[in-house]
């Protein structure tokens, strides 16, 4: 696999996929350019190396071996993930007490790990490449691996971060794809038209002009839902999201504590007050960096006091704990608490998929350098459920913050019978940069995946409400403290993704496995049955 057999075109053609598949995400999000993002890289996998004659126009590129596209496709990783992940740097730095070298590694290291997804895809690719330069197997077969690669990378890495199909989260009507057949549908209508867009450049030039209007007229077929606006999602409740803006970098001395827990506390009265001809229920705290532990005796009583005083639910996020006061040496969660409008404390969610260096340290004596921001948010145990909140009757589906980006996760609560999702986060670790409309996007896919409300509550993120079509509906300014009345229903029925989960991603992962054996296997026994 020498690399000086690499055309320069090639590399052109891969950095100009990774620019591409940067920019349909936020901030940047120019989800049109999705339809094109990923053609540059399946032309350059096609067209790597010297050597034929293409008709009368001079060398003929030949297409790369299974090592070059392994290469090709992980260097389109790397950069891919470098310009939509760059916030991983501040992060580590400015949480985790690392020095701005070291967090640049870790950035680095992350970026290498996870575009082996991307190189994957390349080699598997290569292989379906034909003799005689027959490029259809291969063409056909990319939105089954690209779908089937997705699948690995959040069932294995545990990282789904910023599937393709979430790049088309604003388009409502082709999106509803997703409630049959979850985000990874929308995926592959995306994969599907880029390669007829590829297809266009690797045909001869009189055929060129066909393919590339039939694949501009899919793209803008496909894009044309974005101008279809759907009906107002009807809503009959009203929930109160407290949005607490406190910094991630706080001081807990036990005079800010009490302040801060006395000003939650009015402002949460204050808003309930302010609406005297609505029923806020239930009224919901985020994840915070603040220490509130759910055995401490202040915050259960300000808590209790709150719910009694509102006749409301309160779902709270906290940090579960069963030792005294807060302190010992006993397990603790990331938790979101349900309090009863009496003041009782009913029953918590313990979060289940904790966040690899910022909620615990994976192989601690390996990355003992990275310990600095495990230690500001704590070592936490993973929960062992993921029951939905029964408040009074209406079950709340609550997950905290990064599960949410796990499609078939969140699913499962509304498989348990959740009517509303309520997602508690605290993006306040990501500063300004992208990963706070990142995270929203992928949350707001979860609502249209399974046809439900849901409520994002956050320190400081988008505070907002989503209906079962996507739409951010209502929500406030980032950085300030307040609170929002947040329309939503209840609902019922699931979709058949809700029932189903990941079936359409594993059907495509089967037909990629059978189409490899198929293309590896099939031609040998030929040739042994064939006679002489």
């Amino acid at each position: 696999m020498p690399l000086r057999q690499i055309h320069p075109s090639a590399w052109l053609l891969v950095a100009a996929s990774a620019a591409l598949q940067v920019l349909i995400f936020p901030l940047p999000g120019l989800y049109l350019l999705s339809w094109l993002a990923l053609a540059p890289l399946i032309i350059a996998l096609l067209r790597t190396r010297a050597g034929e004659l293409q008709f009368e126009s001079g060398a003929r590129l030949r297409p790369a071996s299974p090592g070059q596209a392994f290469l090709l496709s992980y260097v389109c990783g790397i950069v891919w993930y470098a310009g939509t992940c760059y916030w991983i740097y501040d992060t580590m730095r400015q949480y985790g007490g690392l020095s701005g070298a070291m967090a640049l590694l870790v950035l680095f290291l992350f970026c290498c790990y996870l575009a082996l997804y991307h190189g994957v895809f390349g080699l598997l690719f290569s292989l379906f490449v034909g003799r005689d330069r027959d490029f259809r197997r291969a063409l056909v077969s990319a939105p089954f691996l690209w779908v089937a690669v997705e699948l690995a990378r959040t069932r294995i890495t545990g990282f789904p971060w910023d599937l393709l199909g979430t790049a088309q989260v604003d388009n409502a009507a082709l999106c509803r794809i997703a409630a049959w057949t979850g985000v990874y549908g929308v995926s592959f209508e995306i994969v599907l038209v880029n390669v007829a867009l590829a297809a266009a450049f690797l045909v001869p030039r009189e055929k060129r002009s066909a393919l590339m209007i039939a694949g501009l007229a899919a793209a803008a077929v496909l894009q044309a839902g974005r101008l279809i606006e759907p009906p107002p999602a009807p809503a009959d409740h009203v929930a109160l999201l407290v949005q607490q803006n406190i910094p991630v970098a706080a001081d807990w001395t036990p005079a800010y504590y009490a302040d801060t827990l006395r000003d939650l506390t009015q402002l949460s009265r204050q808003s309930v007050a302010a609406h005297p001809d609505m029923k806020l229920d239930p009224i919901v705290w985020p994840e915070s960096p603040a220490p509130f532990y759910t055995n401490d005796v202040q915050l259960r009583r300000d808590l209790s006091a709150l719910a009694k005083a509102t006749n409301a639910w309160v779902v709270a996020g906290s940090i579960g704990a069963s030792i005294p006061n807060g302190r010992g040496d006993g397990p603790i969660y990331n938790s979101a608490s349900l309090v009863s409008p009496s003041g009782e404390w009913r029953e918590r969610y313990d979060k289940v998929h904790l966040v690899p260096f910022g909620e615990y340290l994976p192989f601690p004596s390996l990355f003992s350098f990275a310990g600095g921001l495990t230690k500001e948010v704590g070592q936490f145990e993973r929960g062992a459920s993921r029951e939905p909140l029964n408040a009074g009757g209406t079950k709340l589906g609550t997950f905290i913050c990064y599960e949410s980006i796990f499609p078939d996760e969140v699913r499962r609560f509304a498989n348990d019978g959740a009517q509303v999702f309520v997602n508690i986060s605290n993006d306040g670790w990501y500063g300004d940069s992208g990963a706070y409309a990142q995270h929203l996007n992928q949350t707001r896919m979860r609502a249209i995946e399974n046809n439900r409300w849901l409520l994002s509550a956050t320190d400081t993120g988008v505070t907002g409400s989503i209906d079962p079509w996507g739409r951010v509906v209502a929500r406030v300014p980032r950085k300030e403290r307040i609170a929002l009345a947040a329309p939503y229903a209840a609902i019922a029925v699931p979709t058949f993704y809700t029932r189903h989960g990941d079936w359409f991603a594993f059907v495509c992962a089967i037909i990629s496995v059978g189409a490899l054996l198929a293309r590896f296997v099939t031609p040998k026994s030929k040739k042994v049955n064939a006679p002489s």
